[in-house]
């Protein structure tokens, strides 16, 4: 596997680590939770520094009693040092998985925002696009396939 898709992948499994180990620390996770988010991030780690040596002089490999909050910070700032190998930026960048127009949500946040129910606004005028994107992409709705097991017991 080349370099660069290689690369790709293991900050988009840091990021899903991180996103996870956030998850369970606010639905209070376990020990077990951690334990797996540490272990994680140790492993995408390693292999990092397989593929470039220059990564271990700045990160270090987390003890195992690592908290989810702590697993989750590295896995971030990890994958924050490949960002401008692997993209992660620009008008329309995919951030964590959600399409993300960087620029409309500057511009709002610089005019008018500052409040949460401004906030909740954009969010409510951004959805249409959101969910239009997501079916231009193919991608099932939560609720099809409830409709179709529905539909198929009928």
């Amino acid at each position: 596997m080349e370099r660069e898709k290689e690369i790709a992948k293991l900050v988009n499994v840091l990021r899903r680590t991180s996103r996870m180990a956030l998850h369970s620390e606010w639905t209070g996770g376990k020990d077990d939770a951690a334990r797996y988010c540490a272990e994680q991030y140790n492993r995408v780690l390693a292999r990092l520094r397989e593929i470039d040596q220059s990564v271990g002089t700045v990160f270090e490999p987390l003890p195992s009693g690592s908290s989810l909050m702590v697993a989750a910070m590295a896995c971030r700032q990890l994958a924050a040092y490949y960002e401008d190998e692997v993209g992660g930026g620009g008008p329309g960048a995919k951030v964590y998985g959600i399409q993300f127009d960087r620029e409309s949500f500057k511009e709002f946040w610089q005019k008018s925002a500052r409040e949460i129910e401004d906030l909740g606004e954009y969010i409510r005028e951004s959805i249409e696009e959101w969910v239009r994107q997501r079916k231009k992409s193919g991608k099932p709705e939560s609720n099809k396939g409830a409709e179709q097991s529905a539909g198929e017991k009928s």
